[in-house]
């Protein structure tokens, strides 16, 4: 098992949002260290340009930034693909949740942070936290 945490998108975004009362909490979390996926790196770049309107170059140097503190993102093999098809159809989480959890699980972390996902459910191992929740 891995100690580390593995970490959600919105958690990532988070961090990167100015005004926002989640990201001293979602900074913190990340100094700390654990692990991202390139899915997670994919889906950052998403949002970053379509609903935060940021620029290519500052969206490089987000990942930039990121690189410091995951410097080895898991990448998406057909295995963790394989993996999330049986949780989205266990537990019913989207392909994209399902894709997140499964690479979690093959780098050994017990806990993943994620706003979107139930929290405090464990699966395989896998504790689901939303740092958020109040």
């Amino acid at each position: 098992m891995n100690d580390k945490p593995f970490f959600d998108t919105n958690v990532i975004l988070y961090a990167f949002r100015q005004d926002d009362s989640r990201s001293p909490v979602a900074e913190a979390l990340i100094a700390g260290g654990g692990t991202i996926s390139v899915q997670v790196l994919n889906e950052f770049v998403a949002v970053a340009r379509r609903k935060l309107n940021r620029s290519w170059r500052e969206v490089r140097r987000a990942l930039e930034l990121l690189q410091i503190f995951f410097p080895h993102p898991l990448p998406l093999t057909l295995e963790i693909h394989e993996r999330a098809l049986r949780i989205a159809e266990r537990y019913g989480y989207s392909i994209f949740d399902s894709l997140v959890i499964a690479a979690a699980l093959d780098c050994g972390a017990t806990a993943l942070y994620s706003e979107d996902m139930h929290d405090g459910q464990t699966i395989y191992g896998l504790t689901i936290r939303n740092p958020f929740a109040r």
